[in-house]
């Protein structure tokens, strides 16, 4: 069932061609719709990928081999089924992905370590091998497509096409960053985000290239939740084939490298506030500013607890200044609080100091914050130094009615 176009969406960002990748969308047929559900790229030779995959036990096959196959650092080709998540399928599930990567290698005449495969959708249900095996045929042939095409192939519950990019210069010169993301549910930060893969031209080692993405997923993919609950197939994927012509980056000492690991955080960070903006049923993007915490670590968990809790979103959805259950939110955190430091606002106006609601605490202007689409909340400790944001949406009637009919 097709859902509304989330009222927090934003259009499609123009990516340009990346040289050295090439995208194709084609319709398998996994499950009764009339849209391409197989997305297939291809990259260059001596393509670098990294990646972060969710940390859920149950994790499908895809990202069991896709762990595996980041060891030798090199990818050819990626492939993206949607409808159909291939988790919790037993041997089946992992033939089906066998045959996808045979498949491809055979055809490009490379290690099928090098082909990535991902899958998203519902669970416990195996990926039909003959769907499989045909939709990758007819990639093989397919003309390229553009990126938003992919990004609409790679959704599931998504209700707009999202992307990203940016650019960056190593030395003289100019590298460009095109990214893809899928994910609207069943997303926490036990990792990323459901599906996001990044691609770029620049030349990069592949060790510098994790290095680089793991870092940026701390500090956004690893700051966002819809609603806590970790999906079987978070992946994140980063490729750099090389094409820009830079001098390859090996490490932070390497001249662009600083300037190449902020453009890779900014395109993770558009990314994840994107799939907050799609959230299931979101009617508002809210940022959770956590200060004053004993560390940076401390700080994210205090606001994730903030972030997560159903009193909390509900309370936003219905634009109730009720910040005692943020008080409610801190002190189960588990984290370093004392109630007589903490300080509590909306949008700019402290409501509470230092343990203690402001005697001139005026609600008018915390209302007309909540009307509004894009919330802030912001806690100050008053222990330390530590610092974090974590973005989230609000929890409406929408989130109930996407998920009560998920499968139909």
């Amino acid at each position: 069932m097709a859902h509304p176009v989330s009222p927090l969406a934003s259009p499609f960002p123009a990516i340009p061609e990346i040289a050295g990748v090439t995208p194709y969308v084609v319709r398998a047929g996994y499950k009764d719709w009339g849209r391409c559900d197989l997305t297939y790229v291809t990259f260059e030779e001596g393509t670098a990928v990294a990646g972060v995959f969710t940390r859920n036990l149950c994790c499908s096959t895809e990202v069991e081999l896709g762990r595996q196959n980041l060891a030798q650092g090199r990818a050819r080709a990626l492939v993206v089924n949607a409808g159909n998540s291939n988790a919790f399928t037993g041997y089946r599930g992992r033939e089906a992905v066998e045959q996808i990567m045979d498949q491809v290698a055979a055809h490009l005449d490379c290690p099928r370590e090098q082909v990535f495969v991902s899958s998203t959708g519902v669970i416990g249900v195996p990926l039909p091998k003959d769907k499989a095996r045909e939709g990758v045929a007819n990639a093989l042939t397919a003309a390229p497509c553009s990126w938003e095409d992919a990004a609409n192939t790679i959704a599931t519950t998504d209700t707009f096409a999202k992307g990203a990019t940016a650019t960056a210069m190593i030395g003289d010169v100019r590298i460009t960053i095109g990214a893809i993301i899928k994910g609207s549910g069943m997303v926490a930060p036990d990792m990323a985000t459901m599906l996001g893969y990044l691609f770029t031209d620049a030349a990069v080692e592949p060790a510098f290239l994790q290095q680089c993405l793991s870092e940026a997923n701390a500090r956004t993919f690893s700051c966002i939740t819809v609603d806590s609950d970790t999906s079987t197939s978070d992946t994140v994927l980063a490729f750099a084939t090389g094409r820009a012509g830079n001098a390859p980056l090996a490490s932070f000492d390497s001249p662009g490298a600083d300037a190449f690991a902020a453009a890779i955080h900014d395109v993770c960070r558009q990314l994840a506030h994107l799939v907050v903006r799609d959230g299931e049923g979101a009617q508002k993007f809210i940022a959770v500013a956590v200060s004053g915490a004993v560390s940076d670590e401390s700080a994210r968990k205090v606001g994730l607890a903030i972030a997560n809790s159903p009193l909390v979103k509900t309370a936003i959805a219905g634009e109730d200044a009720n910040w005692g259950r943020v008080v409610m939110a801190v002190g189960k955190a588990g984290e370093p609080a004392d109630r007589d430091r903490l300080s509590i606002g909306f949008g700019g106006t402290w409501a509470a100091r230092e343990g203690l609601p402001l005697a001139t605490y005026d609600e008018a202007p915390v209302a007309a914050h909540l009307k509004g689409r894009d919330i802030t909340i912001e806690v100050d400790l008053g222990l330390g130094e530590g610092r974090a944001t974590v973005w989230t949406c609000d929890l409406t009637h929408g989130y109930i009615s996407i998920n009560a009919d998920y499968r139909s």
